[in-house]
């Protein structure tokens, strides 16, 4: 599925990649310079996932969440 992170520095984006696993990097150009959002995303795109057991139940709760949505006979 897709995790976005709102990131706007390298802890930010860290802590994406290891709890989250986030796999979307979103960052506010009018906030985040161009050499700050260089750096936020070489962090993003360097950090592992930490594969923890209190992170990969987050994950596997917004997996079910992803799979309910698939199924929804929503006409609304």
């Amino acid at each position: 599925g897709i995790r976005a992170a709102v990131c706007w520095n390298e802890e930010t984006a860290r802590l994406a990649r290891e709890h989250n696993n986030a796999n979307i990097l979103c960052m506010g150009a009018r906030f985040v310079s161009i050499e700050k959002a260089v750096k936020i995303a070489k962090v993003f795109l360097e950090t592992p996932f930490s594969d923890d057991e209190r992170h990969n139940k987050r994950i596997n709760k917004i997996t079910n969440i992803e799979e309910r949505g698939k199924s929804c006979d929503c006409k609304k």
